[in-house]
């Protein structure tokens, strides 16, 4: 059974209906990968970092000798990795597709054994470092974008959960980050992706949209706890028009107090400690008191006017020309509520 080398344009479709494997080490995918591929690493990272030394301080034969005798081992368990993983998928044939750093000898050997062994093998040309390209592409495309903007706690992105649930075209970037976007975003301290594997994750859910359909995203700084935005896909955020609920602020503290609510009081209390420089000495010491007086929604009343004032200088400034910004007017933090409002403000 012939072994099919596929261009990105081709992997792109397989990879909705096989597993990908990728055969680099453990921390090369740990750092970013393509997203829903599994790791099958025909080296580890110290063996990997051996097999460069003596590439480059010996010869290639060498570095060759010495991954051969690393992978000679590995065969078998990789093979049997494969059939497990598609016996879990619960697949109907046996086909994979496989890739390593730049389609060298990593995903060739994998591909050759796999072969070998009765599977159908698509091999990325260029390996990952052509998927990478790609990604970075799509963030230059020329997007049709709209922005649901609002002060925090107006529940954006449940607004958003919601419309995509209907049907509509949305890219939760919050979601993608990991991250609820302001210095209480992260209290569970769940790690973030990788600013690459962020990008990643971003450039897969663009390929989904033509450049001429509509998608929905949330009004956000170009910085998402530890990540950021990719400046062209930024740049088009700012020149989109923006769908602004205007929600009053008591509504808007009780939705933020159903968050955090239930959160550590000790993780609030950090998260409003490191905010002090932009919040100022005597808001951080009467924020503190607060908390530490059990009143946490005094203490959130504090933080939301400085949120406030931030979220119309980093989100809502135009980069170029004017910006239409229609607002939505409602009394409630309720999507179900707003989604009918902003569908009453006109959609494609």
């Amino acid at each position: 059974m012939a072994i099919d080398k596929i261009e990105i344009e081709a992997f792109l479709d397989l990879r909705k209906r096989m597993p990908v494997l990728d055969v680099r080490s453990p921390s090369e995918y740990a750092h970013a990968h393509v997203p829903g591929a599994s790791s099958l690493p025909i080296f580890s990272d110290e063996e990997r970092k051996i097999i460069g030394t003596a590439y480059k301080q010996e010869s290639r034969e060498t570095a060759i000798r010495l991954g051969l005798e690393y992978f000679g081992p590995r065969m078998l368990p990789l093979v049997d990795e494969v059939r497990a993983l598609l016996k879990s998928r619960k697949s109907e044939s046996d086909e994979v597709a496989v890739h390593c750093w730049r389609g060298g000898m990593r995903s060739a050997a994998v591909a050759w054994l796999l072969d070998l062994y009765g599977f159908k093998v698509y091999l990325l040309q260029g390996g990952y470092k052509t998927f990478r390209h790609c990604m970075i592409e799509q963030f230059e495309r020329a997007l049709s974008l709209k922005i649901v903007g609002g002060y925090t706690g107006s529940n954006k992105t449940g607004l958003l959960l919601l419309m995509k649930k209907k049907g509509m075209n949305v890219i939760d970037l919050e979601g993608l980050a990991g991250h609820m976007g302001s210095a209480f975003g992260n209290l569970d301290m769940i790690p973030q992706p990788s600013q690459e594997m962020f990008e990643n994750l971003l450039g897969t859910e663009l390929l989904k949209f033509s450049n001429i359909e509509t998608i929905w995203v949330e009004g956000e700084s170009q910085r998402i706890g530890l990540v950021n935005i990719p400046q062209s896909f930024f740049l088009c955020m700012r020149r989109s028009p923006v769908y602004f609920l205007n929600i009053p602020f008591d509504e808007r503290i009780k939705h933020i107090l159903t968050i955090y609510g239930k959160g550590s009081r000790e993780k609030i209390m950090n998260a409003t400690v490191r905010l002090q420089k932009r919040l100022g000495g005597l808001e951080t010491k009467n924020a503190v008191n607060a908390l530490l007086e059990d009143d946490l929604e005094g203490c959130f009343r504090i933080l939301l006017h400085y949120y406030d004032r931030l979220y119309l200088k980093s989100t809502m400034s135009a980069t170029e020309g004017e910006r239409e910004i229609v607002n939505v007017d409602s009394p409630v933090t309720d999507e179900n509520k707003n989604y009918n409002l902003l569908m009453q403000h006109g959609r494609d």
